[in-house]
């Protein structure tokens, strides 16, 4: 499965895709970018006349990057053709070091810790253009594959 065929199959669509590209993609880790939009709805009231990239949403950028798109890649032979999974974030902890400004371009980073019965643990990071280490954490998800009847 290509990084183009991954991100054709998120279960996401804009406003609340947050994967531009996939640089590379194994078994063990995956990493990519995204750029946050100017004029994205969040930076309306996040925060007044200084907007910030909520971490929430860093958050979701991180997830989306680091643990679906590394999920669908590591599930591939299960997800042929049009196949697109279902997900399920299962916790999250993630530690935030510095601001995300509108017009930014990020690199997520993750790395596999564990993936048993379509649970994945992923060590993600979060770095801006800088190459600054933006924020970290630990993230799981459920990654569930049609049935073949559904397919």
């Amino acid at each position: 499965m290509t990084a183009q065929e991954i991100i054709a199959r998120l279960p996401y669509q804009d406003p609340f895709l947050f994967v531009d590209t996939l640089t590379e993609i194994t078994l063990e880790g995956i990493s990519g970018q995204y750029t946050f939009n100017k004029d994205a709805y969040f930076y309306k009231g996040h925060f007044k006349n200084r907007p910030i990239t909520p971490g929430v949403i860093l958050t979701e950028c991180m997830a989306q990057i680091g643990l679906v798109c590394l999920g669908m890649y590591m599930l591939k032979e299960e997800l042929r053709g049009n196949a697109i999974p279902q997900i399920a974030l299962t916790s999250s902890q993630v530690d935030f070091f510095l601001p995300v400004y509108p017009g930014e371009q990020v690199t997520v980073v993750s790395e596999k810790d564990v993936f048993r019965f379509h649970k994945l643990k992923c060590n993600v990071k979060l770095y801006n253009e800088k190459g600054e280490l933006v924020c970290r954490g630990k993230l799981s998800g459920m990654i569930k594959t049609p049935e073949k009847s559904e397919l």
